[in-house]
């Protein structure tokens, strides 16, 4: 039998859900013996999304082009696209900078009014990615298959998520 393959992601996040993965301890060892990690920020470093991937989990909220064009790729690349995570559900933390109106203020804010030495917004490609305007949870860029809510989910959860999933079955909650 083939084993899935299987994807996490962090966009805009503290990197909590991640850490509740690696909490379900042993139970990583089962998941190993039925799933290849194609693409995760933890464990491996591979560069490119692969084609064809069976499961992701996307951790973070969507907030620069960045986020958007890898969040884009994934879906279009993924069988069942996970929201994973409470910012990943409804944008959360990250989305507290939306009362601003726009990137402009928050980008004043950080690099200008805060900024100790030389203030300065950068503006070279690559060193910032571009923010979006506002910051959105997955769903309102992307279709979502499973929406795994908790900040960060206990990996309990997280295995009543995944579990069914490799037996080719949607978790029932």
């Amino acid at each position: 039998m083939a084993k899935v393959k299987f994807a996490t992601i962090w966009l805009a996040g503290c990197s909590g859900c991640h850490m509740s993965f690696l909490d379900l301890d042993e139970w990583l060892i089962d998941l190993a013996e039925k799933v290849d990690v194609v693409y995760s920020p933890v464990g491996c470093d591979l560069k490119q999304y692969p084609d064809d991937v069976d499961i992701c989990l996307v951790e973070g909220a969507v907030a620069n082009e960045e986020n958007l064009e890898l969040l884009l790729k994934v879906r279009h690349q993924t069988k069942t696209l996970i929201s994973f995570g409470d910012c990943a559900v409804t944008a959360n933390v990250p989305a507290m900078r939306n009362m601003l109106g726009s990137s402009e203020p928050v980008l004043k804010r950080c690099y200008l009014e805060l900024g100790d030495v030389t203030p300065q917004v950068p503006k070279d490609p690559g060193i910032v990615p571009e923010l979006l305007d506002r910051v959105c949870p997955v769903h309102e860029i992307v279709d979502v298959d499973i929406f795994l809510p908790g900040c960060p989910p206990s990996a309990d959860r997280i295995k009543a998520a995944i579990a069914p999933l490799l037996e080719g079955k949607m978790p029932e909650w």
